[in-house]
């Protein structure tokens, strides 16, 4: 039995044994093994938070809510003044993604300012919950400030920028971030660099993604640094792209760590069934793999309340995300984007659809939650699993 598991049912045994009349401790173990080990799965499933359930090897995250839409909404930052929010937030995640804090816009929003407040906030309280963060982004076509967009630079100042930038924030928090999307949706759906609306590939040209990993190398050697974009949960034309540009810079020795499927699901669709085998692709390359924002969205009814029927689908394509992450040896680490309907993006962007998160606005949970919670516990009672390659 694997460390986290022994623990586990340790400690469930002790509540067993300490609850039990006398009488009942005199009867044979053999008689009770078999029914205690059910009866203490079942009662730690009911009451472990997700990041407690997970095997030891993977982390359980969720995105900070805060900037971004958020600043639009009627109510104050999440992460500041939602206290049952945040407690939540520490108590069910191993892993933290500032949701907004660190792209561009919000984080260097003139020339010569940068904004570390709430990045700093939230790198600080990962460190009192015991939970590793994962940096977003440093190199993408959206959410970047408007004196970069529309600034009259040349190839060369705007590869300087990028530089700058990098080495700011990156060094900023060097050794207390554990991974980076340093290059975040380049590719189209067809598999072609966004050369038109990345103004880096498109100013600067392709080379300035090697560019960005060696610099974020340089700022910070320990961290992980990964390729992110949505879209390529399956093999297609879009996930191709991005292993033909794996292996080109890992032969051209570019520190490249990993590939990460955002994950941004709907109903409306069928589940990428061959996430797995994706994933498995860029493992047997060397790279860690990683599910980095997972929400499961809807279209809602008139009422606005999801049927028990899209519940329970929902609940099963957040159980295939994860199982397809569990089979991959490489795939370390998990992450909602946003846990509750309270402060989801789903319905700002999607005219109708929402619901898309694991808990309801009140923190309740929905099935997905307890759906994920037990294959997680599942998985760490069955001890190591995932093959690579």
């Amino acid at each position: 039995m694997n460390p986290r598991a022994a623990t586990l049912l340790g400690a469930t045994a002790l509540l067993v044994v300490s609850a039990a009349p006398a009488n009942a401790l005199s009867a044979s173990t053999d008689d009770r093994s078999g029914s205690t080990a059910a009866r203490s799965l079942q009662g730690i499933s009911q009451s472990l938070p997700l990041r407690r359930a997970a095997p030891s090897r993977l982390n359980i995250g969720s995105a900070v809510a805060g900037g971004g839409h958020h600043l639009e909404q009627d109510y104050p930052d999440p992460f500041t003044y939602d206290t049952r929010y945040r407690s939540i937030l520490g108590k069910e995640f191993s892993s933290l993604s500032p949701e907004n804090q660190m792209k561009w816009e919000f984080i260097h929003p003139e020339q010569d300012t940068y904004n570390f407040g709430p990045a700093d906030a939230i790198v600080r309280f990962a460190k009192t919950q015991g939970q590793v963060v994962r940096g977003h982004t440093l190199l993408w076509h959206s959410q970047n400030p408007t004196w970069l967009e529309e600034g009259d630079f040349t190839p060369s100042e705007l590869r300087k920028i990028l530089k700058d930038h990098i080495f700011t924030v990156v060094g900023r928090y060097r050794g207390s971030i554990q991974q980076w999307d340093v290059a975040n949706e380049i590719f189209t759906d067809s598999g072609e660099l966004r050369t038109q609306d990345n103004i880096w590939l498109r100013e600067v040209g392709p080379g300035i993604v090697a560019d960005a990993f060696r610099w974020a190398h340089q700022a910070d050697p320990r961290a992980q640094l990964f390729l992110n974009d949505y879209g390529v949960e399956s093999i297609n034309a879009k996930s191709d792209a991005y292993l033909a540009l794996v292996k080109k810079l890992r032969a051209e020795k570019i520190p490249v760590h990993g590939f990460s499927a955002q994950a941004h699901l709907s109903l409306r669709y069928g589940f990428p069934a061959d996430l797995a085998q994706n994933l498995a692709r860029f493992d047997a390359l060397g790279l860690r793999t990683a599910i980095t924002e997972l929400d499961v969205r809807m279209d809602l009814p008139a009422d606005g309340k999801p049927t028990a029927e899209q519940l329970t689908k929902q609940a099963e394509y957040y159980d295939q995300a994860l199982r397809g992450c569990l089979a991959v040896k490489g795939c370390t680490s998990f992450t909602l984007w946003g846990f509750t309907d309270k402060y989801s993006w789903v319905p700002v962007f999607f005219d109708g659809q929402g619901a898309a998160t694991v808990m309801w606005e009140d923190f309740g949970h929905k099935p997905a939650y307890d759906t994920l919670r037990s294959t997680l516990l599942k998985a760490t009672f069955s001890g190591p699993r995932g093959s690579r390659g």
